[in-house]
C-alpha cells in the first residue's frame, strides 16, 4: 500500500488507536517513524517500540501509555505537510504548551524536540507538536 504522507499516517493511527483504547499499534517501519517514535519514548508520551522483521516490509510496533485510564497524548498536530513544507529558524522554534509539550524537527543533524535544536542553534522542518 502506497502512503503518501507516512507522519501524517502514524499520527494518526496513534489518535485513533487511543480513542479506541488499543494498548498497541502497527505501523510500516521507516527512518522517520523510528526516530519520532524515539522522541515520543523520551518525553513519556509512550511506554516503548520494537521493529519487527516481517514480509515484506519491517514494522513498528508502538506501545501506546494511558495514566489512569486517560492517553498520554491529548493531540497530535501535523505542520509541514508534503504540499507544505514549513522550514524555521532555531529562534523561531515554538514552545508547545509552556513546555509541557514537544515540538518535533527534522534537522542536518537528525531528527530532534524543538527544545534540542534550539540548544544546538540548528533549525529545519517543524515536522509536528505533540502535547
Amino acid at each position: 500500500m502506497l502512503i503518501t504522507d507516512p507522519v501524517a499516517d502514524f499520527l494518526t493511527r496513534i489518535r485513533n488507536a487511543q480513542q479506541r483504547e488499543k494498548a498497541d499499534l502497527q505501523v510500516p517501519a521507516t527512518k522517520m517513524l523510528v526516530s519520532i517514535a524515539e522522541i515520543l519514548k523520551a518525553e513519556g508520551f509512550i511506554v516503548d517500540f520494537r521493529i519487527v522483521e516481517a514480509e515484506p516490509q519491517k514494522v513498528l510496533e508502538v506501545d501506546l501509555k494511558y495514566v489512569n485510564g486517560v492517553p498520554a497524548i491529548r493531540e497530535l498536530k501535523r505542520i509541514s505537510k508534503p504540499g507544505i513544507r514549513r522550514y524555521i529558524g532555531y529562534r523561531d522554534i515554538p514552545r508547545v504548551m509552556k513546555g509541557l509539550g514537544v515540538a518535533i524537527m527534522s534537522t542536518p543533524l537528525g531528527v530532534m524536540t524543538g527544545k534540542q535544536a534550539r540548544q544546538s542553534k540548528v533549525g529545519g522542518e517543524f515536522i509536528c507538536m505533540v502535547y
